[in-house]
Parts: C-alpha cells; structure tokens; sequence
C-alpha cells in the first residue's frame, strides 16, 4: 500500500467517526436497507463504505463488501478498484456504489463496469454529495480557501441531472431518487442539534437540497419492446361460423315481383 492510499485510508475512517460522518451514516443506512430489503438475486455487492453494512437487511443470499484499499479486514471479502471490477458479466443482481463515483478517477469507466457485471433487470443503488446543497458549498469553500481538503470535500461532486444522463446512455432507467442530510455539514455536535429542525423543514419543502442523493436503478434490456394487445381490432373470424350471403339485385327484384303478384290473386 502507497502512502498517499494509506492516508485516504485514515482520513476516510475518521470521517466517518465524526459527528457529520455518523450523522451521515444514519440517514444513509435506513435508506439503503429499505431500499435493499425487497431486492431479490443471488449475488449483491457493496463497493467501498465498509464502515456501513448496506447489505444487512439484504435477502440475497450471496452478499459481498469490496474495497478500494488493500486492507485484510474482516468487513471487507475482497480489495479491487471500482473501474475494473474482477466479476464475469452479468453476474450480480444488486450492486451497491456509496461515495464512490465523486471518489473515483474515472467514474464514467466505473459506471460502464457496473453496467458490465450487472444481471438483466437488475438493480444499482448508487449515494452521492450533492451540489446543489450546504454540503456542496462547504465542499467548495474548502477547496477554494484550503490547499489541502480532506475527505470528504476532496472529491469532486457529481450533479444529480449530470449522473441521470449518463445512467440512461449505459441502459439504466432511475426508478427513485431520494435525499437526505438537510442539516450542514458541522462538526460540533451542539450546533448540529440546534439546526436539527432542517431535516423535517427542508425534507417537505425544499427536499432536493439535501446534502446527499440516493439513486435506486435498474438495467433495461437494450432492443427489448414489450407487446402491447390491439383491442381496437376488429375479431377474426371462424371459418366454422356459416356467414349469410347476400343475394344478388337481379334475385331480389324477382322475388319482389312475384310478391306483387300473388298480393294481386
């Protein structure tokens, strides 16, 4: 392991021991266990964020935790790299990425491996800052007055419309989109419990400020139409089912004259 991965590493884990990284465990970790809980498949995997268990109210019955770090914990089955995922294709029904794309190198590749190893109709749950929030500008008010920004504000910020594009160019059809973590990001836990308020008021009124967006999609098969009944059609016909002739105007005119004459008689 490098230096420069060994102190992401660190910086990572203390993060997430501190009072906005705990707060944000919280609201993440119910939204991922609603979400997951009536997934079904075989195989699901979570990448990165092993300090949360995404997967524990999971049904699937193979349930996988990779990280990016090479480390030989217990949280974690496997180290890889999210743009290079060391799975066949399609061969998971349920892929986690939490915080992964604003932290990957290059996250359209990351997406494209998604896309890759993913089942047909199955489901990618992705959770990520969002810009357009107090998260995003202190991530950005770090960056412009700190030559070095820790995680998390070091990495860079995905819009939430910027990332439905690219899902729809790789075959994913985003069924809902959640937001949570309305109260900014503050390390003292007093002033996080002055502006707690935010979460009921800004989750009602202004809900797509949150400071982080929950994604749940699912991979459509590409070229695949679904066949819809023509019920305006008219019936076909039996040839069982005898249909009367009509008769031809020479004949009727016939009849309608020996009418006439037996009348007459």
């Amino acid at each position: 392991m490098s230096i420069a991965t060994s102190l992401n590493q660190n910086q990572q884990q203390a993060w997430f021991t501190s009072n906005a990284g705990q707060y944000l465990q919280v609201k993440e970790q119910a939204l991922y266990d609603q979400a997951v809980f009536d997934l079904f498949g075989f195989n699901a995997l979570q990448m990165g964020c092993a300090q949360m268990d995404l997967l524990r109210n999971s049904r699937i019955p193979n349930r996988f935790v990779a990280s990016e770090f090479a480390t030989s914990t217990a949280q974690n089955h496997l180290s890889c790299s999210d743009d290079f995922l060391p799975f066949s294709e399609m061969s998971l029904d349920l892929l986690l990425l939490p915080h992964r794309l604003e932290f990957s190198e290059r996250p359209h590749q990351t997406l494209r491996e998604a896309a890759r190893v993913m089942m047909p109709e199955g489901h990618l749950l992705i959770s990520g800052f969002n810009q357009l929030s107090l998260w995003g500008a202190a991530a950005g008010f770090k960056k412009a007055f700190s030559n070095k920004a820790i995680y998390p504000w070091n990495g860079k910020f995905i819009g939430l419309a910027r990332l439905k594009d690219w899902l729809a160019l790789l075959g994913f059809e985003v069924l809902s989109v959640e937001m949570c973590c309305h109260v900014p990001p503050f390390e003292q836990s007093s002033w996080h419990q002055r502006f707690s308020f935010m979460d009921k008021v800004s989750g009602r009124r202004c809900a797509m400020l949150g400071g982080v967006y929950f994604i749940v999609a699912k991979k459509r098969i590409v070229g695949m139409t679904p066949i819809k009944p023509h019920w305006k059609l008219a019936p076909l016909k039996t040839p069982l089912i005898v249909s009367p002739t009509r008769s031809k105007p020479s004949q009727n005119s016939l009849l309608e004259q020996q009418n006439i004459k037996i009348q007459h008689k």
